[in-house]
């Protein structure tokens, strides 16, 4: 309980400390960026038409620091969510939890056309639970999953707004640190083992776009295939926020994140691991907001 308060009232008293209205441009540097936290809580008492209590909390944060003079050009991102929702006496539930840092850097070669190198880091907060007839089961944690992504190859790059990489030289690292996920066998690593490596291509798309005023949208889409181990079973992880600002501290955003991983098991009523599935979360909020 204490984790999951804790994790959200911080980045919500870092978005305070760092945000501003503005974009800032520093010589060949520009730093950007959108934080939001929303709130909502329900009460009853005696209420006759039935009901429970609840409260909700998320934040989400994204900030982009990016370099270009001359031929280099250098990109960096850092998006984080996190959310918790309580209903009744039920135990408090996770409903968002994500931390991601992305970092390419791209030498011109002709056009828009660089030569990219690509490092890709995610993992989440806290421990997940997945809750069964018998009881809660603890199925992700920090760092469990943790993915690591380096890629070689080539973007197209027209400006800020719209990149693709296609990178045919990709190795990914999955990595478990919870010693009762790893013993299991979850998220594809050999039982016993905190770690699985793989080798293949990868295809990056991103768009970052203002559709009208105090309107921005936002995605990305990540494939990557295994070269060795069936490489027709792709991983998909594709995110969209579309964020509306009302005025200068009020806005309303909507997120969505769909995942297909073919090592990555279900989890049935009864805890036990099943086929791997395609996984889709939306979240709509309103609530107090930073655009910088």
């Amino acid at each position: 309980m204490k984790r999951l308060i804790t994790l959200p009232v911080g980045l919500f008293l870092t978005v305070i400390a760092l945000a501003q209205d503005t974009t800032t441009v520093d010589g060949p540097w520009k730093y950007s960026g959108m934080a939001s936290i929303n709130f909502s809580q329900v009460s009853l008492t005696n209420w006759s038409q039935g009901g429970e209590s609840s409260y909700a909390i998320n934040g989400l944060s994204a900030i982009n620091l990016n370099y270009s003079e001359g031929k280099n050009s250098w990109d960096n991102s850092l998006d984080i969510g996190y959310g918790v929702q309580k209903i009744g006496e039920r135990n408090p539930a996770k409903t968002d939890d994500h931390l991601e840092l992305l970092s390419k850097y791209g030498r011109k070669i002709t056009g828009n056309w660089f030569l990219s190198g690509l490092l890709n880091f995610k993992t989440q907060f806290t421990e997940g639970y997945k809750e069964t007839e018998t009881g809660r089961v603890v199925i992700s944690d920090f760092i469990s999953p943790g993915y690591v992504l380096l890629s070689i190859g080539m973007e197209y790059k027209k400006d800020d707004s719209f990149f693709v990489i296609l990178a045919p030289i990709s190795g990914k690292v999955t990595i478990v640190t919870n010693d009762s996920l790893s013993n299991v066998g979850s998220f594809g690593v050999e039982p016993g083992n905190k770690s699985r490596s793989e080798f293949g291509g990868t295809i990056k798309i991103g768009v970052n776009k203002d559709l009208m005023e105090n309107v921005n949208f936002s995605s990305t889409l990540d494939l990557f295939s295994n070269y060795f181990n069936n490489p027709q079973n792709i991983d998909i992880s594709w995110k969209a926020l579309l964020n509306m600002k009302i005025n200068k501290y009020l806005s309303a955003n909507i997120s969505t994140h769909l995942m297909y991983d073919n090592d990555i098991a279900s989890v049935d009523t009864d805890g036990n691991p099943g086929g791997p599935k395609v996984q889709f979360k939306e979240i709509l909020g309103v609530g107090f907001s930073y655009k910088f």
